[in-house]
């Protein structure tokens, strides 16, 4: 999870003073949460799993979501994929690139929310995954919007609404 929010920091970043006050301000929004939310993820990570290794890990299929031994290092791919990041933008496309790439990456932590919602039994994660989903839910109407107002509005853009909380 801490990959996929530095994914989110660096396509932030490509808005920072962006001329467009609405999306620059949500990119800054949307960087102070992410940096705020991995220093959390850090804290916990170090007081449930303080034997747990120092480096990005993958999970294997069946395996218990509350063990971390013999979690084998994420490759460079990996994390690549977690970050969602297979493009740069342009001066002129950051705007759309920015929201239809951080729609698809809320849609990822929506996935991955109900993931640990499944699979978790821990209340921190519990309580974490809803957040994500109701925040998440939010941000992409809101991105939505957005790309309304830029004259977009394409069928992909509400793939993951069926992961909304009714």
């Amino acid at each position: 999870m801490v990959q996929h929010h530095t994914g989110a920091l660096r396509m932030s970043e490509f808005l920072f003073g962006a001329g467009e006050p609405g999306v620059g301000a949500l990119a800054k929004e949307i960087w102070v949460e992410q940096a705020n939310e991995i220093r959390a993820m850090g804290r916990w990570r170090r007081a449930w799993y303080p034997d747990a290794p120092n480096f990005p890990v993958a999970w294997r299929s069946g395996a218990d979501p509350d063990q971390t031994s013999g979690l084998p290092r994420m490759s460079p791919q990996q994390i690549e994929a977690m970050r969602m990041m297979q493009s740069t933008p342009t001066r002129e496309n950051r705007v759309t690139w920015f929201l239809e790439g951080m729609l698809m990456h809320h849609g990822g932590a929506l996935q991955m929310a109900h993931d640990g919602l499944k699979k978790s039994k821990n209340p921190t994660i519990q309580y974490l995954a809803q957040e994500i989903i109701l925040s998440q839910s939010d941000e992409i109407i809101r991105l939505r919007k957005m790309l309304q107002f830029e004259g977009l509005d394409k069928p992909e853009y509400h793939q993951f609404d069926a992961l909304f909380f009714r």
